[in-house]
């Protein structure tokens, strides 16, 4: 029978819009009719006969009632989907419609046409009315059930919170069927053991012995404006059962309110390690932000992307958006647009292709679009790769900083900021030893004079969610089955979220002077291998090992990659002050005067050019003195030549070709004077490796940059 009864109501449903419309306005005519005689009959105590102009009252309802409900709207909404602000909807409709109905009664003269009646049949039939509807949307949503739906046990759920958010949730997880409600979880004791739409609100102590008893697999955080270091304690007191911990974002991304199940979010790992956020100094950004022309290089980056958002909201007059990655560039040109079309900014965004160790491009764009602030966030940051490659690791971050500094100089710009790391702090990898050189350029430029360009640097940590960062390899890794990959068991970092390293770098620029390296505040360490346990209990899933052989995931200690350390720092020294930000902190650091880094600089040029890996670490280790490599030769071109050299014997003095016989020159051939052969290139006494058999072209000589 209720199979039966299910078919039926699905046939319902895949009726068209059209019958359905005609079937409620029936129903609401008949509804109208039945409650005018439901109205004679209980105010004459006997079941009514209409006769006279009785008939009159039964034929002016439907002609009063049929233009109100149209024009309100009723008759357009889908009536399964019909919420609060439908029967609000109806409620006024039916009382402009009573309203009418009851001037008519007045001058309708008839002993039986009482004022009664007119009082008496809109209430009846306003609760005709709303009940269908809210009849119609309880057996729509049992209708829409699928038989499968039936037959597996949906995941059991406990919302902590019975706040406002928590209990309007409940309608959305009810009408999805993807979960089993099991009851609200909150602190407030006087809302514990009672109940909310049927629902037990639990203590804290008390649901985690439900969650045991009644197998809940899911919790989700109802708390939108709690404070971070609150939830955190929260996910914390959880963590030990196997359950997945799913949260409601902030209450500024819940628009009007309305909270619906797509606002479901997993808890990440940033919504554990991110801060309570220190509130900005929006007057002193404002100041030094909007209406001003802002460029951000390295824009289609993690950081620098992150920088692009946050600006936008400052509102520059134009936001110059510069990389070298076209389809970086695209993503967050136009990722911008549409945030500027919802915030009906006048801010002009202009993206532009730009190798940053291109001082040609750079002094033109310069030129033409006057930027007086320049967030310079382009870099090759991740350290394996550029103790791979450290010739471009090299040219691009450090000869890119030099060439940014050198335009704004010569162009005026009033303020470069440059977004460093804690790599640069005693660095074993070439990547951090190329900051730190980045970092001392810019400290002596900001000693030299005849410039007004104010020159600054931000340091920090590592970025939570960033392209290179752990946190989305050990999400990919878990969304694979595992294992997860740690370096080492000691490998400690310390961690910020994007969104606050963005805030708090603009903030620096804002109140930045000549030559200051500010420190960003980065918290406590975290341990590698404690992060990626959180990352798999917050999936709901078990750490695999000699204590618990059944679980998960599992983790794998692969050992340190070339240049790694175990722990990072953020100051060379112990001299820092604070600054009128609690999360910023300025620093005085050594560096080499210009006239002296200048000449290490064209020497570093050439050795680039030459890709000379161990001139350019004998370079680095002149100017950086706690730069100290751990391995002497990481580049992946040299070692390969290295093994060709080995393995290929020389060639012989004439060429044959597949038949043997000697290849001869075409007649009237004549070799190009500017091509050697392999022969004819002497190798450089600093690198034994012979050249490949094919040279490229040399690039222009990168001595321009130096001033």
């Amino acid at each position: 029978m209720k199979r039966r009864f299910l078919n039926l109501g699905r046939k319902w449903l895949s009726c068209s819009r059209q019958v359905k419309r005609l079937v409620v306005v029936a129903f609401d005519i008949c509804s109208l009719l039945l409650t005018v005689w439901m109205a004679f009959s209980l105010t004459r105590n006997l079941m009514h006969k209409p006769e006279g102009q009785e008939w009159l009252v039964y034929l002016l309802a439907p002609v009063l009632m049929m233009p109100i409900f149209s024009l309100s709207g009723i008759y357009g909404t889908i009536q399964r989907f019909n919420g609060f602000e439908n029967f609000i909807t109806i409620f006024k409709s039916v009382f402009f419609y009573g309203v009418a109905f009851f001037c008519v009664v007045l001058f309708v003269p008839h002993p039986h046409i009482t004022i009664a009646i007119g009082i008496l049949q809109p209430l009846l039939f306003l609760l005709l009315t709303a009940g269908s509807r809210v009849m119609v949307r309880y057996l729509s949503s049992t209708i829409t059930v699928r038989p499968e739906q039936m037959c597996h046990a949906p995941n059991k759920l406990l919302i902590y919170g019975a706040g406002s958010a928590g209990v309007e949730i409940v309608n959305s997880i009810n009408r999805s069927r993807k979960f089993h409600l099991v009851g609200f979880i909150d602190d407030n004791e006087e809302l514990q053991g009672m109940a909310i739409n049927r629902i037990n609100v639990f203590s804290p102590k008390q649901s985690e012995e439900l969650i045991q008893r009644k197998e809940v697999n899911t919790i989700l955080l109802a708390l939108p404006s709690v404070s971070r270091t609150r939830r955190n304690q929260i996910i914390e007191q959880y963590r030990k059962y196997s359950v997945q911990i799913q949260m409601l974002p902030g209450i500024e991304e819940l628009a009007e309110g309305k909270v619906t199940i797509s606002d479901i979010k997993t808890v990440d790992i940033e919504d554990l390690l991110g801060r309570d956020q220190v509130p900005l100094d929006h007057a002193l950004v404002k100041k030094s932000i909007t209406g001003r022309i802002v460029l951000v290089t390295g824009a289609g980056g993690s950081i620098g992307s992150e920088l692009c958002r946050q600006l936008l909201l400052a509102q520059p007059s134009i936001l110059l958006l510069l990389d070298h990655a076209e389809h970086n560039l695209y993503t967050i040109h136009l990722d911008l647009t549409l945030r500027h079309a919802s915030l009906s900014s006048e801010t002009r965004i202009v993206p532009l292709l730009c190798d940053v160790t291109n001082a040609v491009r750079l002094s033109e764009i310069v030129r033409v679009f006057h930027p007086e602030v320049i967030y310079h966030a382009a870099a090759y940051k991740h350290v394996p790769m550029v103790e791979h490659n450290p010739a471009e690791g090299m040219r691009n971050n450090v000869l890119g900083t030099h060439a940014i500094a050198e335009v704004a100089m010569q162009h005026g710009v009033k303020s470069v900021i440059l977004v460093s790391t804690d790599k640069a702090v005693r660095p074993t990898n070439v990547m951090g030893a190329s900051k730190r050189l980045c970092e001392m350029i810019l400290q002596a430029l900001s000693e030299e004079t005849g410039h007004a360009t104010c020159f600054s640097i931000v340091r920090f940590g590592n970025v939570l969610g960033s392209s290179g960062s752990v946190v989305p390899l050990f999400r990919s890794q878990i969304n694979s089955g595992g294992p997860l990959t740690i370096t080492h068991k000691e490998i400690t970092r310390y961690f910020m979220t994007i969104p606050e390293a963005a805030q708090l770098i603009i903030q620096t620029g804002a109140m930045a002077s000549p030559g200051d390296l500010h420190l960003l505040e980065m918290g406590d360490p975290v341990k590698i291998i404690d992060l990626a346990r959180k990352m798999v209990e917050l999936s709901g899933l078990t750490i695999r090992d000699h204590e618990n052989p059944e679980g998960d995931i599992e983790i794998h200690i692969t050992g340190l990659r070339p240049g790694e350390k175990l722990y990072e720092e953020l100051l060379i020294g112990t001299n820092s002050t604070p600054s009128a930000n609690p999360r910023i902190f300025k620093a005085k650091e050594h560096f080499i005067p210009w006239n002296e880094l200048q000449t290490e600089l064209e020497d570093l040029t050439t050795a680039i050019t030459n890709n000379d890996i161990p001139h350019i670490k004998q370079i680095l280790q002149r100017v950086v003195p706690e730069y100290q490599p751990s391995i002497t030769t990481t580049d992946l071109l040299t070692i390969e030549q290295k093994k060709t050299a080995k393995n290929t014997p020389p060639p012989p003095t004439t060429a044959t070709n597949r038949t043997g016989t000697a290849c001869r020159a075409p007649k009237n051939y004549a070799p190009n004077p500017l091509h050697k052969s392999a022969s004819q290139t002497p190798l450089a006494p600093h690198n034994p490796a012979p050249p490949l058999p094919i040279r490229p072209a040399p690039p222009p000589d990168d001595r321009s940059l130096i001033r």
